[in-house]
C-alpha cells in the first residue's frame, strides 16, 4: 500500500468510525498532505520518518510563519495518523511519541546575542592567573554548551587537544563526544600549561581549579560568570545556563541540524531541543546545515 492510500484509509477511518465533521476532516486531510509534500521533498517515507525528521517539519511550519496554535493542529493530525499505522502493524512505533505539543512549549530566557557572547569571552583581561583560567572555563561552556556541572566536574582523562573535544559524563551516566574551537583549544592549552600546575595538589584529576588547590565549584562559577557578565556591560541575568541556552540557540540560528544539537546538549529525546527551536525562528535558514558561530 502506498502511503497516499495510507492517509486515504485513515481519512476514511476518521469520516466512518470518528464521525468528525466535514470541515475538521477537511483541515485534517490538508495538513497531511501538506505533510505527505514534506516527505516527498525530502526523500522521506511514511515508514522511514523518524522522529527528528518531525520535528524539522515542525520548524518549517513555524519557519513559515505558522502559529503554535497551527502547528499543534498539524502535530495532531500526525500524531493520529501514526498511531493508526502502529494500530495497523504497518510501523513498529510511534515517532510522534515523544514530540512536544507546540502550544506548550515553556518559556526559555532569551538568549544572548552573539555580541554579547563576545564581550563575555572577552571579559577576563590581562595574564593573571584566574584570567587565564576564566578565558578558558568561559570559551569550553559556549564552545560545547555545557552544563555548568559539566564543566566543573571535567576531568584531565576527558580532555582530548590534539582533536579538539572532550568526553562528557551527563545525565543518566551517558558520555557524549562535544568537540571545540581551535581558539577554545588555545584557551585551554595555556591555562593548563601555565596556571594549573601551580594550584593542582599530587593527583588532582580536576581540570579547573582555584587559587585554594581545588577544584571550582557550580556556585563559585555562578558568582565568577556574573561579575564577567557586568563588566562587559551586559544587562540581562546572565548564568551558566543562560550561556548553553546561547550556545543551542545560536548554532540553530545559523542552521544547525536539529538531531546534531540534540547530541552536543546531551537531550535524551529530540523533544526536549525541539523547544530550542521556538527562541530562532526568525533566524533559521536551512536546518539540515551546520554550522557554529565560533566554530
Amino acid at each position: 500500500m502506498s502511503d497516499d492510500e495510507r492517509v486515504d484509509l485513515h481519512l476514511s477511518r476518521l469520516r466512518v468510525e470518528m464521525g468528525l465533521a466535514p470541515q475538521t476532516l477537511e483541515a485534517y486531510a490538508s495538513d497531511l498532505r501538506a505533510f505527505r509534500s514534506y516527505l516527498e521533498e525530502t526523500s522521506l517515507s511514511l515508514s522511514s520518518v523518524d522522529e527528528a525528521d518531525i520535528a524539522a517539519y515542525l520548524v518549517s511550519l513555524s519557519r513559515r510563519g505558522l502559529s503554535a496554535r497551527s502547528q499543534a493542529r498539524h502535530l495532531a493530525a500526525i500524531r493520529g495518523l501514526f498511531r493508526s499505522l502502529v494500530d495497523e502493524r504497518a510501523r513498529p512505533n510511534d515517532p510522534t511519541e515523544l514530540l512536544v505539543n507546540p502550544s506548550a512549549f515553556r518559556k526559555l530566557p532569551e538568549a544572548l546575542s552573539q555580541d554579547e557572547v563576545l564581550r563575555l569571552l572577552s571579559a577576563p583581561q590581562g595574564d593573571a592567573p584566574r584570567a587565564i583560567r576564566d578565558r578558558a572555563m568561559l570559551h569550553l561552556l559556549y564552545a560545547s554548551g555545557l552544563r555548568v556541572s559539566e564543566l566543573v566536574g571535567l576531568e584531565l582523562m576527558d580532555l582530548n587537544l590534539g582533536e579538539g573535544f572532550v568526553s562528557i559524563l551527563g545525565k543518566g551516566s551517558k558520555r557524549r563526544i562535544v568537540p571545540f574551537s581551535f581558539e577554545t583549544g588555545e584557551a585551554i592549552e595555556r591555562y593548563l600549561r601555565e596556571v594549573r600546575p601551580l594550584w593542582a595538589r599530587p593527583a588532582e584529576r580536576a581540570v579547573f581549579l582555584t587559587s585554594r588547590r581545588g577544584p571550582m565549584t557550580r556556585q563559585a562559577f555562578w558568582k565568577l560568570i556574573r561579575n564577567y557578565a557586568r563588566e562587559a556591560g551586559i544587562e540581562k541575568d546572565v548564568s551558566p545556563h543562560r550561556l548553553r541556552h546561547s550556545f543551542a540557540t545560536h548554532l540553530l540560528r545559523n542552521g544547525a541540524d536539529l538531531r546534531v544539537v540534540q547530541m552536543l546538549l546531551g537531550h535524551s529525546d529530540i523533544g526536549t531541543t525541539q523547544i530550542y527551536t521556538h527562541l530562532s525562528d526568525d533566524h533559521l535558514r536551512e536546518v539540515h546545515e551546520r554550522h557554529h558561530p565560533r566554530g
